[in-house]
């Protein structure tokens, strides 16, 4: 009997790494934690460590490295604990490692992922921020080492189902006609455009369908998170913008679909819950349990479409503009959203004030051509700066 996979869940302690780790944790013969990484959950990465006894553990400062070493000895583990974005790449690159889960949200999750890549290992792409800030610059990188890609945002893994295995040929070539990218519409899809201007963050944090960390919760509402997803799909599938089509759809049942020149329209069900793509991507080709309930289309009933409202969603809007521009574009639309986002959560910042932040902030630079990894920390640089500016001109 072959070894088990050696994996390295990056963001063990967010919900898609605590998702990996139960469909690792129901398949013991097919794999082994490798590596696990916590930013803020300390304890959690104590427990979970105790739990799988993961070669190494990588933690964001020397400090907090100590003292959770010390407490993995305390506990008799040998796992060794590994310090910030230089412990990251090594746990992404190990030869030892088979797969990596990329589940680090936002920019943070970059270079890490990109180690990963460069270093031709298969990867679980939950860091839609990799794609979104480089993707021109990781597409090459994949192509380069021959690693693996494989989609872990539910919407994109269904895509990918629903893909013939050569749609690397060109969307033209395999007889796609179109990408329908499905959202929930999150929990503002109905309320009264005049109230969203008294949103908290509880609110907007209370999505209807999933259960996700705070900063993608608020995305979700404002939908940047499915403008983000456009974004990753383009380079994902190589497909324009104006080949994918976003379409709310509030049961969270069809998580995407994809409409062939023939008639044939293509999608992937099953319930709301990530142990889908992620047992989808754990071992693809083949198909394991996931733990996840059978889909009872008798209980459901009824499916619902609707066009997207961009007044509503003006995010939407934003993230197509940056698409369509491409270079610089759509890493500084990433990075004003992350910091007006944090703004808001933080009380700073109203809900509305989120999309016109960014706007202001794309509409301040001119789009530049990303050359190379530098460039592309420059133009996330530059966004945070001026989101920075905005905020300390209004007093936030």
């Amino acid at each position: 009997m072959s070894r088990p996979q050696q994996i390295t869940v990056l963001g063990a302690t967010g919900s898609i790494g605590l998702s990996t780790l139960d469909v690792i944790g129901r398949h013991p013969e097919r794999y082994q934690v490798f590596a696990l990484s916590g930013f803020t959950r300390l304890n959690e990465l104590l427990a979970l460590c105790i739990r799988h006894a993961p070669r190494f553990a990588v933690v964001p400062e020397a400090g907090v490295a100590r003292a959770l070493q010390d407490d993995l000895n305390a506990a008799g583990l040998q796992t060794r604990v590994l310090v910030g974005e230089e412990g990251l790449c090594q746990v992404a690159s190990d030869p030892e490692v088979d797969a990596v889960m990329a589940a680090i949200v936002g920019a943070a999750g970059l270079r890490p992922t990109l180690a990963a890549v460069e270093a031709g290992k298969k990867i679980l792409l939950a860091n839609k921020e990799a794609l979104v800030m480089s993707g021109a610059l990781f597409m090459q990188a994949v192509r380069k080492s021959g690693s693996v890609l494989l989609p872990i945002d539910s919407e994109h893994n269904a895509i990918f189902q629903c893909m013939p295995r050569d749609f690397s040929r060109g969307l033209g070539a395999v007889g796609v006609r179109r990408i329908l990218l499905t959202a929930s519409g999150g929990p503002f899809r109905q309320t009264p455009l005049e109230e969203l201007v008294h949103v908290s963050p509880d609110q907007a944090c209370a999505h209807p369908n999933w259960s996700m960390g705070r900063k993608i919760s608020v995305d979700s509402a404002s939908m940047m998170n499915k403008g983000l997803e456009l974004i990753e799909a383009c380079w994902l599938f190589d497909a324009k913008p104006a080949q994918v089509e976003v379409v709310i759809h509030p049961q969270s049942v069809i998580h995407s679909l994809v409409d062939y020149v023939d008639g044939s329209v293509l999608a992937q069900l099953g319930n709301p819950d990530m142990r889908t793509p992620i047992a989808n991507a754990l071992a693809w080709p083949e198909r394991i349990d996931s733990g996840v309930a059978p889909l009872d289309l008798f209980a459901i009933a009824r499916l619902d479409f609707q066009a997207p409202d961009e007044q509503r969603f003006p995010c939407l809007r934003l993230a197509r503009q940056a698409a369509e521009a491409g270079n610089s574009a759509p890493a500084m639309l990433n990075a004003a959203n992350e910091v007006a986002v944090a703004a808001f959560l933080d009380g700073r910042v109203r809900y509305l004030e989120i999309a016109s932040i960014i706007e202001e902030v794309l509409n301040l630079e001119a789009v530049v051509s990303l050359d190379d990894l530098d460039a592309v920390f420059t133009a996330d640089a530059r966004a945070r700066e001026l989101t920075g500016r905005w905020l300390q001109r209004h007093g936030r």
